[in-house]
């Protein structure tokens, strides 16, 4: 008689970790067939574990070869697929086609080749198994693939032949591609083209006519395109917004403040409205002089739950990017221009953080609820500032924004005594008509309105850091970390030049540098000295760990209040859900996790986490910096031949780049267009300096440039000497060409009339 049948008792489904450990022991290729039979999975259990591979791969943890093996995010795999850069003799070297880790340059990997040579040439892509030898690596050649179906932008040109190109519109790539194929594009549009191998070179199919390339619509999505920003939702992303923004808001499980003036302070043109503040003097007799406030952040975390298709879409992003005719949200516009969006008398669901403040500005509790809010009102900046000031009649002035002002004060107090970096740069904002052309480029005014909403929101910040460090929950923390010592001295060595002394032996603080941005009392010299205290800052990036925030001198610090534009955020509110019990779940719902706050696997992902959005963040920055650039120069097209008043903001070996003053955008003043003498080029320094006449170029320094050339599709600019230009004084004015000694032979790989200078401990 035969037994009963066995079932097949389903075992446990890897961790994260025990994937990745199982992928960086191996010697081996690891694919999902190899991982199953490590773990003795089989049936469902393959089904579960190829759902966890694919989070995996969402998440950034690892990524995979054609042909399927894994291996860990930022290592080399041990099957991948090299780009050809360089011959080398008989040797081919190549790179990783796709290389994910910033913080170091793709590696170069010789290819070795069985019997006879396959001819390789640059540009060609192959399969490659990859072996570590050493302390580098080398590649096997398995197969010759074909072009990457990556596509190339550019403008469409037509040379004296009648031969048509494409101009690249990316500053770094210097040389055209012929274009095999045209369809109905014409010179002078952008196009989106096909790269196709034609024996050892590479031309191009157009794919796509994209228009104008200096329509100013045209200059972001340029940006969008290299920097490989996701432009488009997927219709199921779109989906579950909408079905996320019919979650009902209980009246019953959240705080009631919609009997609170509160209001939104934000830019005139702002695109979405995710904070506003309250403050209102303090009637407990043990606060004297004291205040009661609130800062209220659209509760994003409520509508977008861990798992969800919308948190794997803003996880991907990372961020919203914003460019002058344009924003790339991080979330659906029926999330973030809508239900998440704090409008005027309008229900809203909100994180809110209280804070009570004591005569002192210091903040002596806090407290955080889910609630709902219905604001008083959207002011802009200049409205309130003129509602202060006593140049507008708004109806909010008593009930709100004087309160506001009276706290704002108070916290003010309390900053100054700690001593933040205060650097006061010029932030510049590109003014768009209707049509989207430039009316403009202006500094944008900096007023008490923008530092009232600046210290609640940092107060904020702080109050969510250290909550959830009261309540042992994981963190993802803003950190700026202390000036490395080797800027340090760069720095002293910068300031040596004007005399000024700076102790390499004191202890580093924001207040260090405060002080030597008030010892300049020459209006010349202080951009040149600010300038230089920005460069020895190290960037600020995301972390598990908590390491401080330098430039503001705190020692616990959060983002907490954008969860609208940052993913960052977006946990920090998860987490403080977690920790302060206020979770809210949605049962009912089968198409929306049920969970909104901190999970345990989420939480064990910070570090990964925190990794891949402070790389995200780099190339929103990268993005907006280049389409600003692009704008800038379109804007100068018209100036060309002119000369114009420029500040140095960088020096090498192959001359300086200076930016127009009060305009902005970089251009490049080759050292060939300096004179035909010799210059010596001091790294530590960032000074150009001529043999024979003495002539300093260094950063910060004044100086009129006639504009050469403005490619707006770049974004680049280029410049020579003006003659008889002004200078900043006590330097003499630069030689023109043709007026100084005959050109001598330099260095190998440095212009003929550069003689480099690097200190003992470059060389070293």
């Amino acid at each position: 008689m035969a037994g009963p049948k066995k079932t097949h008792k389903p075992k446990q489904v890897p961790t994260r970790k025990q994937i990745l450990d199982l992928i960086e022991r191996s010697d081996k290729e690891v694919g999902k067939r190899e991982i199953a039979k490590a773990f003795g999975l089989r049936g469902s259990d393959k089904i579960a574990l190829k759902a966890l591979l694919k989070d995996m791969a969402d998440e950034g943890l690892i990524d995979s070869t054609p042909g399927r093996a894994f291996h860990k995010m930022g290592g080399i795999p041990k099957v991948t697929v090299l780009k050809i850069v360089e011959i080398d003799g008989n040797e081919a070297i190549g790179i990783p086609e796709k290389w994910e880790a910033e913080s170091a340059p793709a590696p170069k990997l010789r290819i070795k080749e069985k019997g006879r040579r396959a001819a390789l040439a640059i540009g060609d892509r192959i399969l490659a198994r990859t072996e570590e030898r050493g302390r580098g690596h080398v590649a096997f050649l398995m197969k010759k693939l074909a072009q990457s179906a990556e596509m190339l932008m550019g403008i469409v040109e037509k040379d004296e032949r009648d031969r048509y190109w494409l101009k690249p519109v990316d500053r770094k790539i210097r040389r055209s591609t012929a274009i095999l194929e045209l369809g109905e594009a014409e010179p002078g549009n952008l196009v989106l083209a096909e790269p196709v191998k034609r024996g050892s070179e590479v031309k191009a199919r157009v794919k796509e006519i994209l228009g104008d390339p200096f329509a100013p619509k045209s200059f972001s999505l340029i940006a969008i395109h290299k920097f490989e920003i996701p432009l488009h939702f997927p219709d199921a992303v779109i989906e579950e917004a909408e079905q996320a923004t019919k979650l009902p808001v209980s009246e019953d499980k959240r705080e009631d403040l919609r009997h609170l003036p509160i209001v939104a302070i934000d830019p005139a043109d702002a695109r979405d409205h995710d904070d506003a503040i309250w403050a209102d003097p303090d009637d407990s007799p043990d606060n004297k002089g004291g205040f009661r406030a609130l800062i209220a952040i659209a509760d994003v975390s409520y509508y977008v739950r861990p798992g969800s298709k919308l948190d794997r879409e803003a996880y991907k992003r990372g961020n919203s990017v914003y460019f002058p005719d344009r924003v790339v949200p991080m979330l659906p516009e029926a999330l973030s221009t809508d239900v998440c969006s704090l409008k005027q008398g309008v229900d809203r669901a909100s994180l809110v953080c209280h804070v009570t403040i004591n005569a002192k500005g210091q903040v002596i509790g806090s407290r955080f609820t889910r609630a709902i809010v219905r604001l008083a009102g959207n002011i802009a900046y200049e409205d309130a500032q003129a509602a202060i000031d006593g140049r507008l009649d708004h109806p909010l002035k008593k009930q709100a924004l004087e309160p506001l002002w009276a706290c704002w004060k108070l916290l003010a107090r309390a900053r100054d005594e700690r001593e933040p970096l205060n650097l006061d740069l010029p932030e510049k904002r590109v003014v768009l008509d209707d049509q989207g052309k430039i009316v403009e480029i202006a500094i944008r005014e900096r007023l008490d309105a923008h530092r009232v909403v600046e210290d609640y929101m940092i107060v904020a910040n702080v109050a969510a850091a250290k909550m959830l460090e009261s309540k042992k929950s994981p963190v993802i923390y803003r950190v700026h970390e202390t000036p490395s010592r080797e800027k340090l001295i760069a720095l002293k060595d910068y300031l040596k030049t004007f005399d000024m002394s700076f102790a390499m032996g004191q202890v580093i603080k924001p207040a260090v540098f405060n002080n030597l941005i008030e010892q300049v009392d020459d209006e010349l010299l202080l951009p040149l000295v600010m300038e230089q205290i920005l460069r020895s800052q190290t960037q600020a990036y995301y972390g598990h760990t908590n390491m401080g925030h330098f430039g503001l001198s705190l020692g616990s610090y959060a983002h907490f209040t954008s969860p609208i534009r940052r993913y960052a955020d977006l946990i920090v509110h998860r987490a403080l859900v977690s920790a302060c019990k206020l979770e809210q779940p949605v049962p009912d719902n089968e198409s929306i996790p049920a969970y909104s706050g901190l999970g345990k696997e989420e939480a064990a992902r910070l570090e990964l986490i925190s990794e891949k959005i402070s790389k995200l963040e780099r190339r929103a920055m990268k993005a907006e910096w280049e389409t600003i650039d692009r704008y800038i120069s379109a804007h100068l097209a018209n100036r060309v031949g002119e000369v114009v008043k420029c500040r140095i903001t960088g020096v090498q070996n192959f001359g300086f780049f200076a930016t127009v003053e009060e305009l902005g955008g970089d251009g490049l003043v080759p050292v060939r267009t300096l004179g035909s003498e010799r210059f010596d080029y001091d790294e530590s320094k960032q000074q150009l300096t001529g043999m024979d006449s003495g002539t300093t170029y260094n950063i910060g320094q004044k100086i009129e440039l006639r504009l050469v050339e403005a490619n707006a599709a770049t974004g680049s600019l280029l410049f020579e000497l003006a003659e008889g230009a002004n200078h900043m004084p006590g330097r003499p004015a630069p030689r023109r060409p043709g007026k100084g000694k005959p050109h001598r032979k330099g260095k190998p790989g440095k212009p003929a009339n550069v003689r480099g200078h690097m200190g003992k401990k470059r060389r070293k």
